[in-house]
């Protein structure tokens, strides 16, 4: 049994090992396909177990079915069934290759591999290049090779050449070549023969068959080839004979050739026209000349060149042109004008003509023979005719037309030139019109003289002479029918006198008729002179003048004057003088000086007969040395930056003068200022006038005749500088201090300095004295106070005041910062933390400070202890710095000491452990209304931690205090608000910090005030308040949120009850969770020693323990600590510039007390009240939790401050902080003030000594 058992075993596990054999299902097969198709190599396994993967070439291609590496490769098929075929997209010649199948081996079977099977890629050729073994035109006779090539194709492509008419051209050569890459294979097919003309236009086609192409691929290359054009033919010219003016288009044609021909046209060898058109559809090239027939074309040769670039020799057509043209010109030569009796001569005269002209004359209607015809060679090669005409004229023929007459029988031409025959005979008569003869005429009187003339051909001309001398520009003559008139208009002159004008007829008959008249005229004298004797008068010196005048008739009166004033000279004998007048001569003797010179002396002539006067004047010149003027200013002012004008008011003659300006002993030379300010007008301008211009200007004047001296002086005001004479000023303290500063200005008035304390207090200035340029401010008995700057401010009226500034120190002792804010420093002794001891010092001079702990000098070698000095102005603030405080090393007294040399002041700092603070001082009234109460106080000693303050207040009738904490909590300043008017308060204030609270300020002391009494605006004031607020909550609303207000609150006590119960058998170190997520957690080891009492021994109720201090409880029996690193409360204060919440005041009450806060359904939360005035309601309270009264009862102020405050991002968080710690105090139904962070206060958070630890 057990033999068969074990037989059993054995053949079961040799089948379970058949059984998980893998082995092939399927197996790939050989595939040939075109390049870019996909393709699949199946592989089906049967009982896979090993790891399945493809070769490709010998490299593994990898296990996974999308085959990192290879993005077009892929195995593809259901895995379940074995299937791993291998798919390839878009198949490329890099995918030609030898493939298998592999599976690995596993712990049930062996590896297998599948047999080897190829991809076969076809490729057709990439490119088809068909080429000519010149990049040249082909040329009609010529041998060329074209060769064919297929580009990389696999299996190589088979290529065939032939003509586009089918005809496959024979002893092609084929070459198969390797291509671009492995595998691939180029195929070349090259032919010969030889180009014909027949050949040109036609395609050689390359044809290429490969087995992927369905149908073969073309390519094919045009023969261009060229051959000669065939000879021109001309249209458009039937005969050669042609007009000049004729417009001939002419057109020369060359049909044939490649490329078409080239036309040129030419005239006697020069090149008329380049231009031509080809026709490619008829194979011809014309070129149109048109030409405008010239007689110079006359006997021209006309050719048309074709020619191409495979022209042995260009074809030539020639023409040669015969033009028919007429004269350009007839003219008649010679003058038809001659005096009867006399012969005329003509000539009738034509240009060049072909055929020659013919000429006759004519006078008027008779045919003249007497003529002489010649004929010459002419331009263009044509024929000049000539007529020569003799005849003698006579009276009767005058106005006759003489006519040339040229004509051409071979152009039909003919032209007619007639021009009028004059015959010239004298005048008749001629007279003059006047005033007679004999006559006296005044001069200056306008006479008209008119000359007439009768008969004569031409009319005759009249000529106007004047004693002898033809008259320019007289009168144009005036025909009439009876003859022509000439006016002679006269305006008289002294010449007139005893003149003869005679009037002259006659015409190209050339005789001539004559008329005159004399004249005789009255004149005054025709001119004036003055002659001096002496060439250069000087002043003093006598001159002698002669005035004589020019001719007069009558004979003239002479006088003299010099301005106004008549003088008396001797007249001379008379002369007889031109005209047929006579001059007058007088003399005159003058004794002149320098005020003499420019004048003028005035010689007149005057005629009694005619009343008419003729003068002249003699301008006085005498020489003198420069002279000032009296009026020449001497003192001049002026304000610096203006300009300012030096006017110098000097005479001479000559008035070349030259002035030499000297200032300050230097000599001013013109052109020679750097700066440019001098400017030399009429004196001396200057420029941008500065303070150093001002003195002294020396003015040397001279010329030829002597020299003169003149001094100017020139005041500059300008506007005042100053300086500080000694800065700083050092004054000791009770000394007289005495500041200085000088002032350079101009001018100096009494008044212009002036003192100014430059400090933010006002204080009193000492006295104030000036001397002239010094300005003095004397401080008697100087304190602390007087030290800083002063400012001496001087002005003089003159632009802008100038100032300087001055500074005074006062020197003293040192002086320490003290007060309990300096005299004590709290630290945790546990050796983890530091502490700092800061001293404060101010005195001058330099104050060193120096430190002793328990009265023995510091080392500050010592690495525990680190001291930092720090000077602003005479501030020194030293620092030592406590490394790692210890209770028993650092608790100490330290001792700061400053000195300098005018003595020394001392501090004693206590470092200590933290506590509860000291009780603030100094408590007083800042202000009172009717309705609120300003305080202030000073803080003391915070015991090392952050500090808060609580305003506690009653009044008359009371039943307890009440408190409010100040907010911002670290303020000493507050206003409580919602008081009675005309009331009594009693206030106090202490501090509290983590660790308890001090006692009452100023030793329990109380401080009264009465509010005011309330005015009538105050109560409409509030009135309008009162109507606001209804407006903005609803009585139902207040009804409905006081329900359910009381409910939660009520729910919220039930279940904090219940879980304390619950929960009271627990540790208090394993007491991790919370009552209500709104209260602050209670650690382990925390003091509850001190209970719900004030100093006072009065009780407190449990609401009195909180109030709305928005970061942290202040109850004196808090159990909340600092949290040391934890500096995020400080986001939590708002401004309190900007907002004030409004808390209710809490009245005190006696209640039950254990060691936790445990709140029932009768106790009280504080919560935000929602106006500025105090919640007085003695009572109980029940009022809906602070996110359900905030936005109904939150004033305009508060709304619109969280709308703008809460956009800033710490805000924010506070917001939404207290938004979260609202809604979980909802749940809960407990309403508590306390921020989140604070319910996290684990043990490890309190302070060193409250743990229980030893230090």
């Amino acid at each position: 049994m057990l033999h068969v058992c074990w037989s059993f075993f054995l053949s079961f596990i040799h089948l379970s090992a058949v059984c998980s054999q893998q082995a092939f299902r399927t197996q790939p097969k050989n595939i040939t396909l075109k390049v870019g198709a996909a393709v699949v190599l199946k592989c089906a396994v049967l009982r896979p177990s090993g790891v399945v993967q493809w070769v490709k070439d010998g490299l593994l291609l990898g296990p996974q079915r999308s085959l990192p590496g290879f993005p077009r490769y892929s195995m593809i098929g259901n895995k379940e069934k074995g299937e791993y075929h291998l798919q390839i997209e878009k198949v490329a010649l890099e995918d030609d290759s030898p493939y298998e199948c592999q599976v690995g081996p596993s712990e049930s079977s062996g590896p297998i591999i599948s047999h080897i099977v190829c991809i076969t890629v076809l490729i057709p050729p990439s490119k088809l290049i068909i080429e000519v073994n010149t990049e040249e035109p082909w040329i009609a006779g010529q041998e060329y090779i074209v060769t064919c090539t297929a580009k990389d194709a696999k299996p190589a492509a088979d290529v065939t050449l032939f003509k586009a008419d089918g005809v496959e051209m024979t002893g092609a050569d084929s070459v198969t070549m390797s291509g671009s890459e492995n595998k691939l294979e180029n195929t070349e097919a090259m032919v010969k023969f030889v180009a014909q003309s027949s050949d040109n236009g036609r395609q050689v086609v390359c044809r290429v068959k490969h087995p992927v192409l369905s149908h073969s691929l073309e390519t094919s290359i045009i023969m261009n080839v060229y051959f000669p054009p065939q000879p021109p033919v001309l249209e458009g010219l039937d005969t050669e004979t042609v007009p000049a003016g004729t417009s001939l288009k002419l057109v020369c044609i060359s049909h044939g050739g490649n490329p078409l021909a080239m036309l040129h046209w030419t005239k006697n060898g020069e090149v008329l026209s380049t231009s031509w058109e080809v026709d490619t559809f008829s194979r011809k090239a014309s070129s149109i000349l048109t030409l405008q027939v010239k007689p110079e074309d006359n006997h021209a040769e006309l050719s048309c060149e074709s020619v191409n670039q495979v022209s042995p020799q260009p074809f030539v057509l020639l023409r040669r042109l015969i033009v028919l043209f007429e004269p350009a010109e007839v003219k008649v030569l010679g003058s038809s004008k001659a005096i009867a009796g006399k012969t005329v001569t003509l000539s009738c005269y034509t240009t060049s003509s072909n055929p020659a002209v013919n000429i006759r004359w004519w006078l008027g209607f008779r045919e003249l023979n007497q003529t002489v015809v010649t004929y010459t060679e002419g331009s263009n090669g044509g024929m000049v005719t000539m007529s020569n005409l003799t005849h003698t004229v006579s009276q009767e023929e005058n106005g006759l037309p003489l006519t040339c007459e040229a004509f051409n029988r071979g152009t039909r031409y003919s032209k007619i030139l007639s021009t009028p025959l004059q015959v010239f005979y004298p005048p008749q008569k001629v007279w003059i019109e006047g005033p007679p003869d004999g006559v006296p005429l005044h001069s200056r009187t306008t006479v008209r003289f008119m000359c007439f003339s009768t008969g004569g051909n031409p009319p005759g001309r009249l000529t106007w002479l004047k004693d002898g001398k033809a008259i320019r520009d007289p009168e144009k003559p005036v025909m009439s029918e009876k003859g022509v008139s000439r006016e002679l208009i006269l305006v008289l002159q002294p010449s007139d006198n005893m003149a003869t004008y005679r009037c002259d007829a006659t015409n190209d008959a050339t005789k001539v008729l004559s008329v005159e008249t004399k004249l005789h005229i009255l004149f005054p004298a025709i001119s004036v002179k003055i002659v001096s004797k002496q060439k250069e008068v000087r002043s003093g010196q006598e001159l002698t003048l002669e005035c004589i005048t020019g001719s007069s008739n009558p004979k003239a009166n002479i006088s003299w004057n010099l301005g106004p004033q008549k003088l008396n000279g001797v007249d001379q004998a008379l002369t007889k003088a031109e005209y047929g007048g006579v001059s007058v001569r007088s003399v005159l003797s003058l004794l002149l000086y320098s005020h003499h010179n420019g004048l003028r002396v005035t010689c007149q002539a005057f005629s009694v007969l005619l009343s008419e006067e003729v003068n002249t004047f003699y301008k006085l010149t005498v020489l003198y040395p420069p002279e000032f003027d009296p009026n020449q200013p001497i003192l001049f002012q002026a304000k610096e930056d203006d300009a300012i004008h030096l006017p110098l008011m000097v005479s001479a003659n000559p008035h070349d003068i030259d002035c030499v300006w000297t200032f300050l002993s230097k000599e001013l030379l013109k052109g020679k200022d750097k700066n440019h300010r001098y400017h030399w007008r009429e004196g001396l301008e200057i420029w941008n006038v500065t303070r150093k211009d001002a003195g002294q200007y020396n003015i040397n004047c001279n010329n030829t005749e002597g020299q003169s001296n003149i001094t100017l002086t020139l005041d500059v005001q300008y506007a005042p500088s100053v300086r500080i004479v000694t800065d700083p000023v050092y004054v000791d303290l009770g000394q007289t201090a005495n500041l200085v500063c000088k002032a350079d200005a101009n001018p100096l008035i009494l008044g212009m300095f002036s003192w100014e304390w430059l400090g933010e207090e006002e204080e009193e200035l000492g006295l104030q004295d000036e001397d002239e340029d010094t300005g003095w401010l004397t401080i008697a008995e100087v304190t602390r106070s007087h030290s800083g700057r002063y400012k001496c401010t001087v002005d003089n009226g003159i632009g802008p005041s100038a100032s300087a500034e001055v500074q005074l120190v006062v020197r003293f002792k040192p002086e320490i910062q003290k007060g309990v804010q300096w005299s004590k420093v709290a630290s945790r002794g546990d050796g983890s933390s530091n502490a700092e001891v800061i001293c404060q010092a101010e005195g001058i001079p330099k104050v060193h400070l120096s430190w002793a702990k328990n009265n023995v000098a510091m080392d500050f070698a010592d690495p525990r202890y680190e001291e930092r000095t720090v000077r602003e102005g005479w501030v020194y603030t030293s620092t030592v710095t406590i490394i790692n405080v210890s209770t028993a090393l650092d608790y100490a007294v330290f001792t700061c000491t400053a000195r300098n040399a005018l003595g020394e002041d001392q501090l004693a700092v206590q470092l200590l452990s933290t506590s509860h603070p000291d009780p603030p001082s100094e408590l007083k009234l800042v202000s009172v209304t009717h309705s609120t109460v300003t305080l202030e106080w000073n803080k003391s000693f915070d015991g090392g931690l952050e500090q808060k303050f609580r305003v506690r207040y009653r009044w008359p009738g009371s039943v307890s205090f009440l408190y409010v904490d100040v907010f911002p909590p670290w303020a000493t300043t507050f206003t409580v608000s919602g008081l009675s008017p005309q009331t009594a308060y009693s206030f106090s204030v202490n501090a509290l910090n983590a660790m308890g609270e001090s006692g009452y300020a100023d030793n329990d002391a109380v401080l009264t005030v009465i509010t005011r009494e309330q005015q009538p605006s105050d109560e409409l004031s509030n009135i309008e308040e009162g109507t606001v607020e209804s407006q903005r909550m609803p009585l139902h609303w207040v009804i409905i949120l006081t329900v359910l207000g009381g409910v939660l609150l009520v729910f919220n006590s039930l279940g904090c009850y219940v879980g304390l119960r619950k929960r009271r058998g627990h540790s208090l170190a394993e007491d991790k969770s919370n009552c209500s997520e709104g209260y602050m957690r209670t650690g382990v080891g925390s003091m509850l020693a001190e209970l719900n009492r004030y100093e006072g021994g009065e009780l407190i109720n449990a609401a009195a323990q909180r109030t709305l201090l928005v970061d942290s409880g202040s109850e004196p029996g808090s159990t909340v600590y600092e949290t040391y690193g934890d500096d995020r409360s400080h986001k939590f204060y708002f401004p309190i510039t900007d907002f004030q919440p409004s808390l209710y005041s809490h009245p005190e009450r006696p209640e039950m007390h254990s060691a936790r806060y445990s709140v029932g359904a009768e106790s009280h939360n504080y919560e935000e009240v929602r106006d500025w005035r105090m919640y007085e309601d003695l009572g109980k309270v029940s009022l809906p939790p602070p996110h359900l009264l905030s936005p109904p009862f939150m004033t305009d102020h508060h709304r619109s401050w969280q709308e703008t405050n809460l956009q800033q991002p710490y805000l924010q968080e506070t917001y939404q902080r207290r938004k979260d710690t609202a809604d979980l105090e909802t749940q809960d139904g407990a309403y508590n003030s306390v921020v989140e962070h604070h319910l996290h206060n684990y043990d490890y958070e309190l302070p060193f000594e409250l743990r229980g630890e030893l230090v």
